[in-house]
């Protein structure tokens, strides 16, 4: 891992996003995950929504998570974001969440890709995202 090319995205959890036994629900990694590529993507000059309006989405082709310990209510999660390897049309981003503590709490890696909105056929990522990115083409 390249510790430059790190993001790291705080976000507080709340009350309604944890499970009876108060922790946080499975589910919500989902959404702290894109929260945070969103973020990091906006830090590199890119909004997913400029990105959308010229025509280029980024589907999920898939979703791991390793869970160490429980996320509860009210930890102050830093989830550090990166890109794995030179992305092409798949592009692989890399989490590690930890508490307020330093304690790890989970890995996760997602998998997405670039693709066309009008017919969702998949492309090369275009030259200036990765120049964004840092990645010279």
């Amino acid at each position: 891992m390249n510790t430059e090319s790190v993001y790291t995205h705080k976000v507080r959890v709340r009350y309604a996003e944890c499970d009876k036994m108060g922790f946080v629900h499975h589910s919500n990694w989902a959404l702290y995950f894109e929260e945070a590529r969103t973020e990091q993507m906006r830090a590199n000059g890119i909004t997913y929504k400029d990105m959308e309006d010229d025509g280029l989405i980024m589907p999920v082709k898939s979703m791991n998570i390793d869970f160490k310990r429980a996320g509860r209510y009210d930890d102050l999660l830093s989830i550090e974001i990166w890109i794995e390897g030179i992305p092409e049309i798949r592009c692989t981003f890399m989490y590690k969440t930890y508490n307020q503590h330093g304690e790890l709490l989970n890995t996760a890696s997602m998998v997405m890709f670039y693709a066309r909105k009008s017919d969702l056929r998949p492309v090369k990522i275009p030259s200036i995202i990765l120049e964004k990115y840092g990645f010279n083409s």
